[in-house]
């Protein structure tokens, strides 16, 4: 009798929805001298855009944001013709500075909002707008709204629809946007204007080859197009995408990708399995945090056989915890970088009161100066999700 109690006491305190709904308010708290450090910094710095570099690689203009695929190398046999892939290899000779520029914006904008939001202090609403007005509005500097020469490959493609997921750093940039609203630090027709330049890039996203392409992308990267969209139509107001999104998720998403036993095929057959599954079930999870709401649940909706996030969850986290017990090889590039303070421990721990998940993302590294960990690790400021 005494070990029954033992038991349901233990699984009172980690199940116990109070538990959960406590640590949604101990974020602010808990993470707060961590994000005024970093937005005490990034409040000497000056915008950067995409207009301050050019490949001359590229087909598009300076306005036009342009990178090259990851995977791709110049072929030993014909170095002048078009690359070669090397899954898992990054060439290190890609132009890369646009990418740089837009991470740089999805790390500082929301550290400057998170911290304006915990301090109401005007400094850093201020100066996350100058970096709004530069990417967005001012017409010197800003971003045309489209990604049509993103993941070029020499030789062989002058843009790819591949090359969508690099937005998924405007995903947070999107969210700080919704967040400062009240701030006063931008004018009610800068925030049309930018809320006219994401409504313009969901159109290109939805209608053109490329955005559809990847929208079709059987494995992280439809993930991701569904999450971008999720996140830029909550920024505009887009009622219509919001729900094609969620019946996405269900009729798509979950079906396609998440085996029975929790995991993702699809990035477990890559040369990067841990790291590909960790970015997809953060996509996921991100996915659900956008979408859910009182009346349609993503976080505890599941398909006809079981199968739903919990399920998923439930497959990775011992191997956050426990990385060593991982079956797979390790990944090729960057394997000891991972886990980081994994934001679908976070969102899951709450959404399914699993105090268990929401101890675990504490005890996690929140940074990273590895540029492929920011690449990959973009939701990095929690208060603007869930205080």
């Amino acid at each position: 009798m005494i070990k029954l109690f033992q038991i349901w006491t233990m699984l009172f305190v980690v199940f116990s929805p109070s538990a959960a709904q406590r640590s949604d308010s101990d974020v602010a708290d808990f993470d707060r001298a961590r994000v005024l450090k970093a937005a005490n910094q990034y409040l000497s710095e000056k915008p950067i855009t995409i207009t301050a570099s050019h490949s001359p690689r590229s087909t598009g203009g300076l306005h036009d944001f342009f990178s090259e695929g990851d995977y791709w190398w110049p072929d030993p046999q014909n170095p002048d013709g078009p690359y070669i892939q090397r899954d898992g290899m990054t060439n290190p000779d890609n132009f890369v500075e646009h990418r740089r520029a837009l991470m740089r914006l999805s790390v500082q904008v929301p550290a400057l909002v998170a911290a304006w939001r915990l301090t109401r202090d005007a400094r850093y609403a201020k100066h996350a707008a100058l970096h709004l007005r530069a990417w967005f509005i001012d017409p010197s500097t800003r971003m045309n709204p489209h990604l049509q020469f993103a993941q070029a490959i020499h030789g062989r493609f002058t843009g790819r629809g591949t090359g969508i997921i690099d937005t998924i750093h405007l995903v947070e940039v999107a969210r700080a946007i919704e967040v400062m609203v009240g701030s006063g630090a931008m004018t009610v027709g800068e925030h049309e204007a930018i809320k006219a330049w994401f409504t313009a890039y969901l159109r290109w996203m939805t209608t053109n080859q490329n955005g559809i392409d990847e929208r079709d992308a059987k494995n992280n990267h439809g993930t991701c197009w569904v999450m971008q969209v999720a996140a830029f139509a909550h920024l505009t107001g887009d009622q219509k995408l919001l729900d094609y999104c969620r019946d996405r998720f269900k009729t798509v998403l979950l079906p396609n990708q998440l085996a029975a036993d929790g995991s993702f095929p699809q990035e477990l057959r890559r040369t990067k399995p841990y790291g590909y599954s960790l970015f997809n079930l953060e996509a996921m999870a991100a996915v659900c945090q956008i979408l859910s709401t009182a009346q349609d649940n993503l976080w505890t909706f599941q398909l006809s056989d079981g199968r739903n996030m919990a399920r998923a969850m439930e497959y990775m986290t011992p191997f956050i915890r426990e990385k060593k017990t991982w079956p797979l090889k390790p990944d090729v590039m960057y394997d000891k970088e991972w886990p980081m303070r994994q934001t679908s421990l976070l969102f899951a721990g709450l959404a399914l009161s699993r105090a268990d998940y929401l101890e675990l993302w504490k005890k996690l590294p929140a940074d990273s100066n590895v540029e492929e960990v920011i690449r990959n690790f973009f939701i990095r400021q929690p208060v603007l999700w869930v205080s």
